[in-house]
């Protein structure tokens, strides 16, 4: 994950199986909470300073991003929140209107390039659904924006990582990481 920029966990647990020559995978592939922890130790380890310079720059990026979305609530969530992306890591944003196109006005009244998208999102242990994307950059910093309802902001989806509800950042949250040194 961290040198092939693989985001999945489950296309990571095959490709680590697949070269490692294990056949029962069901059996000996480690937990997705497993793996961020592995993934932040070694980033931790050998990424050093350059990690976090890259991390920073995600962060500020997405601050950036939500700033210019605010009237759309959005918060930071995935790897660059839990601060273990990678350079192929996309800046994971949610963002909550009664109407996806209100995003999308907002980026071309700000002539902000961008491309509509759809991602699957789980939403608890039964029930997973597509919602309205949006991809655009900052700083040369990849932006995929989720568009849930308005009242979506009030339960977060299932994390992919361990099942829980999804930790998600406000404006607010994302400059107090900033200002953080991080370990």
């Amino acid at each position: 994950m961290a040198e092939h920029g693989v985001q999945d966990f489950l296309v990571a647990k095959r490709k680590a199986a697949e070269r490692l020559g294990v056949t029962d995978v069901a059996a000996v592939l480690p937990k997705n909470r497993e793996i961020e922890v592995a993934l932040a130790e070694y980033q931790r380890l050998f990424g050093g300073d350059s990690h976090v310079e890259r991390l920073s720059a995600q962060r500020r990026a997405a601050l950036e991003a939500m700033r210019h979305l605010s009237e759309f609530e959005p918060r930071l969530v995935g790897a660059v929140l839990a601060g273990t992306a990678t350079e192929h890591s996309d800046v994971q944003l949610h963002l909550f209107a009664d109407r996806a196109e209100s995003v999308t006005l907002k980026l071309l009244d700000a002539g902000i390039a961008h491309e509509v998208t759809e991602r699957r999102v789980k939403l608890d242990a039964e029930r997973v659904r597509p919602f309205p994307g949006i991809r655009f950059s900052v700083d040369d910093h990849s932006i995929e924006a989720t568009v849930f309802p308005a009242d979506g902001i009030r339960q977060a989806p299932v994390s992919p990582v361990d099942g829980r509800p999804m930790r998600r950042a406000n404006a607010f949250e994302v400059e107090a990481l900033l200002g953080e040194r991080l370990e």
